[in-house]
């Protein structure tokens, strides 16, 4: 197994209302929020981002940690599993030109949406089944995108990232370390369908084999 490390460490903070998402949450809302589509991205707050636009002050500060730590330069690819409209993408080949892109989302309201010059690198796809050969990628990254999948979903998209990744990978997933944070994280959800403990994770990357780096997203 890789390592707990906090790849994001210099992603922009915001604070965030834990209360008020708390109240506004309900089942239906949850429901409209895990079909990703106009309404989870681009619509009302209460389903999501309330607009999901471009902005180069948060992924930007972050592809210098991951180009140090994961060595890339021009001749390394790296694929995004959970892309979005591939603003991740555009920063890493803004920041280390040459470098090799793909990305992949399960929301075909994302991908239809994908900034223009990502789209060439973008596919509608399951993290369950990646559609790539093994080791295709030096390096995967998912963000905050495999919880949003059952449990044993979850383990099959962990051994999917496995299997594409020839030289790391680096994930976050929503998590707690105490009953504290558990009561907060489960008030903050709203697509999450696996939230385990810290360990319990752990104990899912052993059983199926996952062995990139990992972090925790905790509001």
């Amino acid at each position: 197994m890789g390592q707990e490390i906090d790849l994001l460490i210099n992603y922009p903070k915001t604070k965030r209302d834990i209360q008020a998402r708390l109240e506004a949450k309900s089942d239906d809302v949850r429901h409209i929020a895990r079909k990703f589509g106009k309404d989870f991205f681009d619509g009302d707050r209460q389903y999501g981002y309330g607009g999901f636009t471009y902005h180069p002050r948060f992924w930007q500060p972050v592809i210098p940690t991951l180009q140090e730590y994961f060595h890339l330069n021009a001749n390394s690819s790296v694929l995004d599993v959970g892309c979005a409209k591939g603003f991740f993408m555009l920063d890493l080949c803004e920041l280390i030109p040459g470098i090799t892109v793909r990305g992949v989302d399960i929301s075909e309201y994302a991908v239809k949406n994908t900034m223009e010059t990502m789209k060439p690198h973008v596919l509608q796809a399951n993290a369950m089944e990646l559609p790539f050969d093994d080791n295709s990628f030096d390096v995967v990254i998912s963000i905050n995108t495999v919880h949003n999948l059952e449990y044993h979903e979850c383990g099959k998209a962990l051994a999917e990232i496995e299997r594409v990744s020839r030289n790391g990978s680096f994930i976050t997933v929503d998590a707690y370390r105490n009953d504290q944070e558990k009561e907060i994280m489960f008030a903050w959800n709203l697509t999450g369908k696996t939230i385990l403990h810290v360990d319990e994770w752990r104990s899912l990357f052993s059983e199926y084999g996952y062995h990139g780096d990992y972090y925790w997203f905790i509001p």
